[in-house]
């Protein structure tokens, strides 16, 4: 289920709960009706919301982070590319090889992980998008990352400044590899679902209560249904910047578009 999907599906929940509360109210027996009993709902849902608006703020704080972190990690991963390919364009022609498999990776991985933008321009390996956005271990790029750092480990250096070529391309080969499979796990978000759908469970408990407190009118019904839309939406915001590549809101390509276009000169 999508971000979008979600959202949407938690603001027909909270109207449907409303409604059954808003048919429940005149089935009750008048003395379920009295002042008393209408102040302990009030309480009752005061509480509950002032929960909810903790939680809903914790995890609002946590998936901004989630999607900063991981912003900052494709930078990352990106300038490791190019202090690769600087490093291999250094040592010389026998890592013409590496340099071209490291530059058809950049651009399949561009390709793949956001396949609504234009697909960079070259040859390059056409690796199909997974079918979880939230997944990058893609098993074709994986080989290709392999096969150009087994191109570095067969070197053969002839000086000392070869040597420390290779040993620094060596080196920056392992750091890319790291930074990639921390953007893999990233992908995946941190949000647990159990706990999510408890929260869900308190919103539906609280939209109940309105559907029994609230009078019979228009004004009551817009006003429940922004409600029931303001959350959702906060809903919709959580579960996109939790997961960075996918959603309305992602993680740029522009970091890596870059670090193509330096590769190409």
């Amino acid at each position: 289920m999508t971000e979008i999907q979600s959202a949407v599906l938690v603001f027909v929940l909270l109207l449907a709960s409303t409604g059954v509360g808003a048919i429940v109210r005149p089935l009750l027996p008048e003395e379920h009706k009295a002042q008393e009993t209408v102040q302990l709902v009030q309480l009752l849902v005061g509480m509950l919301v002032t929960f909810a608006a903790l939680v809903l703020g914790l995890l609002t704080a946590s998936a901004k982070t989630v999607f900063d972190t991981t912003n900052s990690d494709m930078r990352s991963y990106a300038t490791s590319i190019i202090e690769l390919d600087r490093a291999m364009r250094d040592y010389g022609a026998d890592l013409d090889q590496a340099r071209a498999l490291l530059r058809s990776y950049t651009a399949a991985a561009i390709a793949s992980t956001w396949p609504d933008e234009p697909r960079p321009t070259g040859v390059y390996p056409n690796v199909t998008p997974p079918e979880n956005p939230d997944s990058l271990a893609s098993n074709t790029l994986g080989a290709i990352l392999s096969r150009a750092q087994h191109e570095v480990r067969m070197l053969h250096p002839h000086d000392d400044y070869h040597r420390q070529l290779a040993a620094d391309a060596a080196a920056r080969f392992e750091q890319l590899i790291a930074l990639r499979w921390k953007l893999v796990e990233e992908a995946h978000g941190s949000i647990s679902y159990p706990f999510d759908r408890i929260l869900v469970g308190w919103l539906l408990i609280i939209f109940l209560c309105f559907g029994l407190i609230a009078p019979r009118n228009a004004l009551s019904l817009v006003t429940i249904m922004l409600g029931a839309l303001s959350i959702a939406s906060a809903v919709l915001v959580i579960l996109d910047l939790d997961t960075p590549f996918s959603g309305p809101i992602m993680v740029g390509s522009q970091p890596l578009r870059d670090a193509l276009a330096y590769q190409g000169r």
